[in-house]
């Protein structure tokens, strides 16, 4: 039953995958995709709520008591210029959905019609999160800020995703994004003249070191099973050819899956930062912000979504797929409720649809939505009828 609802509705999620792809926009001004959900959701009878700015929570309470399940979708796009040449092209110059934001809203929305045309048979209440701004990884926490959270006892979303072929799912539990953090350095050396460095403390040399020593955290602190990544992708020092620096600025993420590790990296940064620095006759800071948690799936959710994964494609369709390093906010959701983020394999080859996450190219085999939206459907029935 459930799945010949989701496929009466699937062009109804294809054209606004469409709709939501031609009108990017970035986190935290999604206002127009905002509006268009609300439209929507009128149009089918659903309460809904703002949350988190241009976030929307909506509602569907079931005829029979029990527990309450969040579904989410994630609505920004990213500041990529699209290199698509099809009809629903992006309109906003420079700005692209070039993540699949605009397939979860999409999705989201058809699941929404699907549960609604269930309630009768639904034992609690679905909750639907339309979040704001998770590339910025900031929407979850102004959605939660807000209330979305209260009261749910589960959260589940989607992630379409390149590297999985359309037809497979992941919702394997444990680890499967990292935890995305943010970091910056500040060098202190003493500028002078190119030719004369003996009077000067290089900020170049400081901050090339400080850069290759934290290498040695992963390589030689950590054990060798874990993952952890740290990269500086910003380095600024100098201002001409023949002056000696003064100051180094930098600029990193960290990336991580264990949690007491994430707790203590800062402190094993600050100790090779300042004693690097010191060793150089130099002074150095550094300045740590926590972004986001890693995402970890429940061990009973995953049960759960592995069993709805086989109701919407057979066993065929559970695969097995490596946790990545990127970063996701529906970390802070999954904090305060059990959880699974599933990966929804959008890839095809034969359609164009082979390109990495935040490429320009990137796009999705539409078939995927059908799948997708199905999923959402059946989680929240299988979650809500234990």
């Amino acid at each position: 039953m459930i799945k010949d609802l989701v496929k009466n509705n699937k062009e109804y999620v294809i054209n606004l995958r469409r709709e939501f792809h031609c009108n990017p926009e970035v986190s935290f001004e999604e206002y127009e995709t905002s509006k268009r959900v609300k439209e929507e959701l009128d149009k089918i009878g659903i309460e809904y709520v703002s949350a988190g700015g241009t976030g929307v929570v909506a509602t569907i309470k079931g005829n029979k008591p029990g527990k309450t399940i969040a579904l989410r979708a994630d609505m920004d796009a990213l500041t990529v210029k699209e290199l698509n040449d099809i009809d629903f092209k992006s309109n906003n110059e420079g700005i692209m959905h070039a993540c699949g934001h605009d397939g979860h809203t999409a999705m989201l929305l058809g699941a929404a019609k699907v549960l609604n045309e269930l309630k009768d048979e639904i034992n609690g209440t679905v909750k639907l999160f339309f979040q704001p701004a998770e590339e910025i990884a900031e929407g979850a926490h102004a959605m939660i800020k807000d209330g979305a959270m209260e009261n749910v006892d589960s959260i589940f979303g989607i992630h379409l995703w390149s590297d999985i072929e359309t037809g497979k799912v992941s919702v394997e539990e444990g680890q499967r994004m990292a935890a995305a953090d943010w970091f910056k350095i500040n060098v202190k050396g003493k500028g002078g003249h190119g030719s004369a460095p003996q009077q000067c403390v290089d900020a170049v040399v400081v901050s090339s070191a400080i850069i290759m020593n934290l290498q040695t955290i992963v390589s030689r602190e950590i054990h060798p099973n874990e993952s952890l990544v740290l990269s500086v992708g910003l380095l600024n020092a100098g201002s001409r050819f023949n002056v000696i620096a003064e100051n180094g600025y930098m600029e990193g993420t960290a990336r991580s899956f264990n949690p007491q590790l994430r707790k203590n990296l800062p402190n094993m940064m600050e100790r090779i930062i300042k004693s690097t620095a010191e060793a150089y006759r130099a002074e150095a800071s550094l300045e740590f912000k926590f972004v986001t948690a890693p995402v970890i799936n429940d061990p009973k959710c995953s049960k759960i979504a592995e069993k709805s994964v086989e109701k919407v494609l057979g066993k065929d369709g559970v695969t097995k797929f490596e946790k990545i390093t990127g970063g996701e906010d529906m970390s802070h959701f999954m904090e305060l409720a059990p959880g699974v983020l599933a990966f929804v394999g959008c890839r095809n080859e034969k359609k164009g649809a082979c390109h990495p996450h935040h490429n320009g190219y990137f796009d999705i085999d539409e078939d995927a939505l059908e799948i997708g939206t199905n999923l959402y459907v059946q989680y929240a029935i299988d979650f809500l009828n234990i």
